[in-house]
């Protein structure tokens, strides 16, 4: 499906200015410079009660300008608003539903299984592509067969104001599994950002897709797989996404993501066969202090060193004598 252009789509809201809403990405021409067609790009949106961002992630992906755009957008019943929005680009939409699923990881499943791309990416309905991503990521960077690519990705705020740029430092399965000093998203910033990944489409289902029992480290997971597959990472230096901090984001929530990301990164290390066992043992060390670091920055009582099951009964206690004084509000 080609690309729509910036006046077939809707008007934006009062107010809005700037990419996406008056700016478009530059087209591609219809077919490459040999006359065969781009290779298909499927992206997927998960969407759940986003009403506040989702139409701007809707519209930085449908105005990329890339002449084989395949976009599905699967929400899980949302009841903010976000179903009317979407409804209104819903004729640019290769398909989209709006129903109960199994949560965050078993919606990207569904529509990548729909999915006929030979390439593909997920784009949370908190997120955005990037102006010219995919414009600039087939110029510059190319498909190549059994290749994940991996862009730039801009951090931003609430009220889209760019943070700064990240670019990863993961360039095999050891890297990954390297919790502490290489994933580590603090100043070392070392991590993959989910949404400025590329991806071949069969190899990922291949693998299984997203663990639908996964629902933090389920990107992490994914990538893992791959790397496993035999599959390249290749970092193309394209500013392809943009990724949202806020904090009702499941991210925010750093040491359940980090807990969740130890017993990730155990389970790829149980399935891998090729790490001496030196090895092994420093990155099981690297994840202990990757789990240590997370539970210490949960607040004063876990920084003293604490055992973690008193600090749990130390708080819950705070949590009811708290409840008491203000009524029940907290």
């Amino acid at each position: 499906m080609e690309s729509p252009r910036l006046g077939d789509l809707p008007a934006p809201p009062p107010g809005r200015t700037g990419w996406p809403w008056t700016e478009a990405s530059t087209p591609l021409p219809p077919t490459m410079a040999n006359g065969a067609p781009w290779p298909r790009v499927t992206v997927v949106t998960p969407s759940y009660n986003q009403a506040k961002y989702v139409e701007a992630t809707l519209r930085s992906i449908l105005l990329q300008g890339y002449p084989n755009l395949e976009y599905l957008v699967m929400d899980g019943g949302s009841r903010d608003g976000s179903v009317e929005i979407i409804k209104k680009y819903a004729p640019w939409l290769a398909h989209w539903v709006s129903e109960r699923d199994g949560g965050q990881s078993a919606a990207v499943n569904n529509g990548l299984r729909l999915g006929t791309g030979t390439f593909a990416a997920w784009v949370n309905s908190d997120d955005m592509l990037e102006r010219d991503a995919l414009t600039n990521h087939a110029t510059r960077a190319g498909f190549q067969p059994e290749t994940v690519y991996v862009g730039d990705c801009v951090y931003i705020n609430e009220r889209d104001e760019p943070q700064f740029v990240h670019r990863g430092r993961v360039h095999s399965f050891e890297d990954l599994l390297r919790a502490y000093t290489v994933w580590r998203t603090d100043d070392r910033r070392g991590h993959i950002v989910q949404p400025e990944v590329l991806f071949p489409l069969e190899l990922a289902l291949k693998v299984g897709g997203l663990n639908a029992a996964n629902h933090r480290t389920m990107d992490y997971e994914l990538w893992g797989r791959l790397f496993l597959a035999g599959a390249a990472f290749v970092y193309t230096h394209v500013r392809f996404a943009m990724f949202r901090v806020h904090s009702e984001q499941k991210t925010s929530q750093m040491f359940e993501t980090a807990e969740s990301l130890v017993a990730t990164a155990r389970r790829l290390l149980a399935d891998c066969s090729t790490l001496s066992p030196s090895t092994r043992q420093e990155i099981e060390r690297e994840l202990e202090a990757h789990e240590e670091r997370a539970w210490r920055d949960t607040g004063r009582l876990a920084r003293l060193g604490l055992p973690w099951w008193l600090v749990a009964k130390l708080r819950g206690m705070h949590s009811r004598v708290r409840s008491r004084i203000t009524g029940g509000v907290s």
